[in-house]
């Protein structure tokens, strides 16, 4: 018996983060305004991925798969949390048999974005510090302008725009989402299209994560599900798991719905010096899967397999 049919109360699991706290309130919202005499509670838990602070996130993702989500789904599994809320981008692209997302919300905005002390991309000058901890944005970056200096960065968005204040980079790469949930849109000083940059698989998304066996749960999440979200979510995260990358590679995707029925995807598998292997292919949307995974095939043939090789990084990275 679930806490949810045992006490009409479940409890929901998330990292401590100010924006992951407030993407977790806005499921609680949406739980609320769709069964109102329901009881939701929030419980904060700290993962590995938000006390490894002395390496990149590709470094620590190398040894840690679920760098994010372990300490979650253990969580999940010994019953303490009935459901969680992830970023879809930090979910690996694979779950353990025993555990399943319930629903992708609605999406937001999937872009990446520049908040820099000197202007746009363009107008930055040669050899400026961009802080990204992200190997996708790293090597869009590169391709883009090989002559900036690209260096890690961690912490939560607060922090990193506070190093930047501080004078520690001379931009930032940030997800549109996230700054919008928070309410500090108005730091944007660009604001990157998916054909200039490709996001990351599921940016903007919300995935909520539930044991596969609790039906119950999954019932009452059903009414937060959006089918547009999902079925974009499932074509990029398919890409995702055929190429087998993860947070330590360079590999981005997304998806978007036609207006005459279909989905389109686009595809990108890179190294961390820029070079890339990128392409889109469209099919039905009761294929989602299937488009995902034959794109990643078409890349790694086109030469993407070689790109995913370890390789050293770049000197200033």
């Amino acid at each position: 018996m679930t806490a949810v049919t045992a006490r009409g109360l479940i409890t929901i699991g998330t990292r401590g983060s100010k924006l992951a706290l407030v993407q977790t309130e806005l499921v609680r919202a949406a739980l609320l305004a769709h069964h109102p005499g329901l009881t939701v509670a929030v419980e904060r838990i700290t993962t590995r991925g938000d006390i490894i602070l002395d390496r990149s996130i590709a470094s620590a993702a190398l040894d840690d798969k679920g760098l994010f989500v372990a300490e979650i789904e253990a969580a999940l599994r010994d019953g303490r949390i009935d459901l969680a809320v992830h970023s879809a981008k930090d979910l690996p692209s694979t779950l353990p048999p025993d555990m399943t997302i319930a629903a992708w919300t609605e999406r937001a905005d999937p872009r990446d974005v520049l908040v820099s002390r000197a202007g746009k991309l363009a107008e930055l000058p040669p050899g400026a510090w961009v802080g990204t901890s992200s190997p996708r944005r790293a090597c869009q970056l590169r391709a883009r302008r090989p002559d900036l200096t690209i260096r890690d960065i961690r912490g939560n968005v607060d922090t990193r725009l506070r190093k930047l204040a501080e004078g520690d980079y001379d931009a930032i790469v940030l997800a549109a989402a996230g700054l919008d949930r928070l309410g500090l849109t108005d730091v944007v000083t660009e604001s990157f299209t998916p054909e200039f940059m490709l996001p990351a698989v599921g940016q903007g998304a919300l995935g909520i994560e539930t044991r596969a066996d609790d039906h119950a749960t999954a019932r009452l999440l059903a009414p937060l599900a959006d089918r547009a979200t999902t079925l974009a979510v499932r074509a990029e995260r398919a890409f995702l798991a055929a190429v087998e990358g993860g947070c330590s590679a360079a590999v981005a995707a997304h998806a978007t719905l036609l207006d005459g029925g279909g989905i389109a995807l686009g595809g990108l598998i890179g190294a961390l010096d820029g070079r890339i292997v990128r392409g889109e292919r469209s099919g039905g949307v009761n294929a989602a899967e299937r488009l995902g995974a034959t794109l990643a095939a078409e890349l790694l043939a086109a030469g993407g397999g070689v790109l995913l090789r370890p390789a050293e990084e770049p000197s200033g990275a």
